[in-house]
């Protein structure tokens, strides 16, 4: 069965709750939190108090990812709010190893993203030290954006790599996902799918995400 992280960026925000019960019991794996804070990406969402309070309605891993500047500056607040998973972008920080390394120290799991013209080698001398790898299909920033198809050799790519040096890394996609396309982008070799409007835009959120899980 593939693993799903539906986005809250595409859900009901006057029913959150609600929203996150039905892909609770479609039997979704994570919830795929976007943080962004208008400089990193042109938009702006939400920050740890608004993580702290969904935290309370739901036992679903939050998978928290972080497109802000300077992440290093946070990791706490978002440990503390509850991440069960804290993913930070190559570009935006300064050290990267240090920040993979702070986040570590939490007990929890760290991952690195990927833009679409970041190149695999960026995360090269880091690898052995992450739970997961996200390779945006996407420019972030955004929801209900289309999928970029020439990011499908980067999946296969990074599979492949993660293959060879018999890494246990989770090879997570978002950007783009649909039904339609999500077994295709599994068979490149990820693991964990990211869809927001697909999901959270259909009349049966529950069955969607259900849906999803069968592929």
């Amino acid at each position: 069965m593939a693993k799903i992280a539906p986005s809250l960026l595409s859900a009901d925000f006057g029913n959150l709750q609600d929203e996150i019960k039905k892909i609770e019991n479609g039997g979704a794996d994570y919830l795929h939190l976007d943080v962004m804070d208008g400089i990193y990406v042109p938009n702006i969402t939400f920050g740890p108090p608004v993580i702290r309070k969904l935290r309370k309605v739901t036992k679903i891993p939050f998978d928290v990812h972080l497109m802000i500047d300077k992440p290093e500056r946070h990791i706490k607040d978002f440990v503390d709010a509850g991440a069960d998973l804290i993913t930070v972008h190559q570009e935006a920080t300064t050290h990267l190893h240090r920040t993979i390394q702070e986040i570590k120290s939490y007990g929890i799991m760290a991952g690195v993203s990927l833009n679409p013209a970041t190149p695999l080698e960026s995360i090269e001398y880091v690898l052995g030290d992450l739970d997961l790898v996200l390779i945006m299909t996407v420019n972030p920033g955004f929801g209900g954006q289309s999928f970029i198809e020439s990011m499908k050799g980067k999946i296969k790519r990074l599979r492949r790599i993660i293959d060879e040096r018999e890494l246990n890394i989770i090879v997570e996609v978002d950007g783009g996902v649909k039904l339609d396309n999500a077994k295709e982008i599994l068979n490149c070799g990820a693991d964990l799918l990211v869809a927001g409007s697909d999901i959270f835009g259909a009349e049966d959120i529950e069955h969607r995400t259900r849906q999803f899980k069968q592929l």
